[in-house]
């Protein structure tokens, strides 16, 4: 097979959750476990760091990946999902999985995994956490699917564990209630294992105080910490004055990156307290400094590839996407949306049928004109169904049949002083970034 069938044989012949559903996710750990033995269980040859929550998750295993290379290690970074290539989920020291491992991996051990009828994000992490092992990193920076508790991920012993928040999203799987995501969530907490939460509420912090309790694990909330004396957007990202690491540039730009910093500021003091910053065996590098995450901060697109995060593809007009998805990341980026100094906004918007798109689009600008549309994907809510309910709210515009139109129309409708953003949905970032630019 060719690299291009490959992956088209584990998005087409696996059940996956973001082409179907619900019918593509699969709970349980028994696959996870099976193939985990199967391999020599891969993920126990490096350490690990367990990265969990609603929101904020990417953004904080990039950073953090992007801040232990700066120090020398060689880093495994696993995350979802994809926006343009398969290989975006799996990488080292930034660079993708090469697609002969891929090739290799399916041919060598479909024969194995088959009669399993495993899920396509179980075999995905089998091959992510096996590739680790095969190029022999230092550590390895694991982003959970979904949940926490029964992830997949979540045979991995960490030597630090991070919960970035907690919100209504995925309430079909991990329940109806801010407490019950949260047990979910939690379930990623080791025995004796450290671990640092970003934002609670009075409900989730309980819960999370408890797990900690019962698993000995040593807790940190960032929010109580709070590093980050005060923070200021320039052209250059977020400028941040810490009480520990002197000013930082933030590379990503969003409004919800403040509360990210922080809990990562918080995760780098855990790191430097368990000693996993100082010099690592296999580049015997100085010992992590301020430098090194100054510098992780300031280039972590560049050192992890991380793209849909405020990210600017136009200066003229101004042209961002983002992939936030769910009313607490709208919460930020209407804000951000709002204050962008134009002569008029155009937003190219699209969402998926499990999200709670009424309480998404009530979050939207009503001086915006919108260019309704669906992502190329099964879960897609179609453009004329959010047109509809968009103008029952007060939202001007049409719809279109897929991402790449839309766009076009804004681009050719919008002055070089207007404003122009793409998001909605994750899938809609992708297929803009894998069409557009």
């Amino acid at each position: 097979m060719t690299y291009s069938e490959t992956c088209e044989f584990l998005y087409s012949q696996l059940p996956m959750f973001e082409r179907q559903g619900a019918t593509g996710y699969k709970e349980g750990l028994e696959n996870t476990l099976a193939l985990d033995q199967h391999f020599g269980h891969p993920h126990r040859n490096y350490r690990t760091i367990h990265v969990a929550g609603t929101n904020g998750k990417g953004s904080c295993a990039h950073t953090l990946s992007a801040i232990l290379q700066t120090c020398g290690y060689k880093v495994g970074l696993y995350t979802s999902p994809h926006l343009v290539d398969f290989g975006e989920r799996i990488r080292i020291n930034g660079t993708p999985i090469s697609e002969e491992y891929v090739i290799d991996f399916v041919e060598k051990e479909k024969s194995f995994f088959q009669p399993l009828a495993p899920s396509f994000f179980e075999i995905v992490t089998a091959m992510a956490f096996k590739y680790f092992a095969d190029m022999e990193v230092d550590i390895a920076v694991i982003e959970v699917g979904l949940g926490g508790r029964l992830d997949c991920t979540n045979i991995i012993t960490p030597i630090l564990s991070i919960i970035t928040n907690i919100g209504m999203d995925h309430t079909q799987f991990l329940g109806d209630s801010l407490e019950q995501i949260a047990f979910e969530k939690a379930g990623i907490i080791k025995n004796n294992i450290p671990v640092v939460i970003g934002e609670t509420t009075p409900e989730t912090r309980m819960v999370f105080e408890s797990m900690a309790a019962e698993n000995h694990a040593p807790i940190t909330f960032a929010e109580d910490v709070q590093e980050i004396i005060s923070a200021s957007h320039t052209h250059q990202g977020i400028e941040y004055h810490t009480n520990n690491f002197g000013i930082l540039t933030g590379e990503l730009n969003g409004y919800y990156q403040e509360k990210n910093t922080n809990t990562i500021l918080c995760a780098v003091k855990e790191l430097e307290k368990l000693g996993y910053l100082h010099p690592c065996p296999s580049t015997k590098v100085n010992a992590c400094q301020n430098r090194e995450v100054r510098d992780g901060f300031k280039n972590v697109c560049n050192l992890t590839g991380l793209q849909g995060r405020w990210q600017k593809v136009s200066d003229v007009p101004l042209t961002i996407c983002d992939t936030g998805h769910n009313v607490p990341g709208w919460e930020y980026l209407s804000q951000q949306i709002n204050a962008v100094n134009c002569h008029r906004k155009h937003i190219v918007f699209g969402m998926v049928e499990d999200k709670d798109f009424e309480g998404v689009m009530n979050l939207l600008p009503k001086d915006a004109v919108y260019y309704f549309t669906q992502a190329n994907n099964h879960r897609a809510l179609s453009g004329d169904m959010l047109k509809m309910y968009g103008m029952g709210i007060g939202l001007q515009g049409e719809s279109f049949p897929d991402v790449a139109t839309a766009y076009k129309i804004a681009r050719d409708t919008a002055d070089n002083n207007d404003f122009v953003f793409i998001g909605g949905s994750s899938y809609v970032v992708a297929d803009f970034l894998k069409n557009c630019i």
